[in-house]
């Protein structure tokens, strides 16, 4: 489990959403042999997120980086024929395609979503480099892409601090930091 995720899974709830976490994507052989990867293991999302409300449903890659120089601009750019890389959902259509096919018919199977529920891919960040901060938000809108940037993940979690008590370790380590 990835605790950056966990937190972002916790963010979204607070904000109405119900949230998977590691979402594996059951493609076929043939949406495999499409992708040019055969022996391709099930795809894992990072997060997928429902907002019953929009009717709304969030496919999300969610990304650390900390420690790092952060997502780079030119990295969310690239476009892939064949899925490659950390953004996957992002540069490779066919990939972005396909799995929404299939997650949108693995939710609808079960109950969690219908035929009408919009699909909408984004990115969550922990850090990112600096100097592309606004080419970052650029893109995303451009893509119509759903997108918190560090910013606004670090006051979301600020905003845990001042709610009620909740056993919930990322409310309580808000709380422990900032009040």
């Amino acid at each position: 489990m990835d605790y950056f995720e966990s937190i972002c899974k916790t963010l979204l709830e607070d904000d109405g959403y119900w949230v998977r976490q590691s979402y594996k994507v059951e493609l076929t052989k043939e949406q495999k042999q499409q992708l040019g990867k055969p022996s391709l293991p099930r795809p894992e999302i990072d997060l997928i997120a429902f907002n019953y409300e929009k009717n709304e449903l969030l496919i999300l890659e969610v990304k650390s980086l900390f420690d790092s120089q952060g997502v780079k601009l030119e990295d969310l750019e690239k476009e892939h024929q064949l899925p490659e890389g950390r953004y996957k959902l992002v540069t490779c259509a066919l990939y972005r395609g396909l799995v929404e096919l299939q997650v949108k018919e693995q939710l609808t199977a079960v109950g969690l979503v219908h035929a009408e529920t919009k699909v909408r891919f984004g990115l969550i960040f922990g850090n990112i480099r600096t100097s592309d901060d606004e080419g970052i938000r650029n893109f995303c809108s451009r893509k119509g892409l759903f997108y918190w940037s560090p910013d606004e993940v670090r006051g979301r979690v600020k905003s845990l601090s001042s709610k009620g008590y909740e056993n919930e370790p990322s409310v309580i380590t808000a709380k422990i930091l900032l009040r």
